[in-house]
C-alpha cells in the first residue's frame, strides 16, 4: 500500500506559477484537463466517521477508483491510498449503488499535471479558486515549494470537501456541491 504525501496551496497567479515551474525545471504531463470526482459513502457516513473516503474519478476520458485511509496530518497530509483503473464508470457507480454505497458529494476542476521526475504538481482550477497540489517525498516538497515561493504558513491539508464547506460558510453559498454549475446556478439566484 503506498502513501500519498502532498499538500495543498492557493494560487493566486496561474500564469507566474506556470513560468516557476518552467523555471525550476517541471515538465507538463498533460494539460488542463476536466474532472469530475464523486464521493460515495454508506448510511450514516460511516467512511467518513472513520476517516475513509471512497473516490470515483473522471479525468478527461480516464476513470479511476480511490480509496484513501484515515488522514494522519501534520505539516503534510499523509494517507494510504489505494487506486485502479476502471474500465466503465457508469457500471462501477451501478456497482457501488448495489452494494449499498450513495454518492455523497461530487467535485470537479480542470487538472493540469507537471513532474521534475522526482515528484508531482498539479494545477486545479476549481469552482471556488484555483489550487495546486504538491506530492512527493515530505524534503522534496518543502525544497519545491521554497524553490515556486510557496511558504509553509500557505500549506493546506485539507480535502476538496471541507475546503469547499468552509468557503460555503464564508460566502454563504447555498450550493451543495462543487461545481461549476452549481456554483453558476447560485450565484444566478441571489
Amino acid at each position: 500500500m503506498a502513501n500519498e504525501i502532498e499538500i495543498k496551496f492557493r494560487i493566486e497567479n496561474l500564469p507566474a506559477l506556470t513560468r516557476a515551474l518552467k523555471k525550476v525545471g517541471f515538465k507538463q504531463l498533460t494539460r488542463s484537463t476536466h474532472e469530475m470526482n464523486s464521493l460515495y459513502d454508506l448510511s450514516g457516513q460511516k467512511l467518513r466517521k472513520r476517516g475513509d473516503m471512497l473516490r470515483l474519478r473522471k479525468y478527461g476520458d480516464i476513470w479511476v477508483l480511490t480509496h484513501k485511509a484515515k488522514t494522519k496530518t501534520g505539516r503534510h497530509k499523509v494517507r494510504v491510498e489505494l487506486e485502479t483503473p476502471v474500465q466503465n464508470g457508469e457500471q462501477m457507480d451501478a456497482i457501488l449503488l448495489a452494494l449499498g454505497f450513495a454518492p455523497t458529494f461530487r467535485y470537479e476542476k480542470y487538472r493540469a499535471e507537471w513532474t521534475d521526475g522526482k515528484g508531482r504538481v498539479v494545477l486545479d482550477e476549481t469552482p471556488i479558486g484555483n489550487f495546486g497540489e504538491i506530492e512527493g517525498s515530505s524534503r522534496w516538497i518543502d525544497r519545491t515549494a521554497r524553490a515556486l515561493g510557496i511558504g509553509r504558513s500557505d500549506y493546506i491539508t485539507e480535502t476538496y470537501a471541507p475546503m469547499f464547506f468552509a468557503w460555503k460558510r464564508s460566502t454563504h453559498s447555498s450550493a451543495t456541491e462543487m461545481t461549476f454549475r452549481a456554483l453558476r446556478k447560485k450565484s444566478r439566484s441571489v
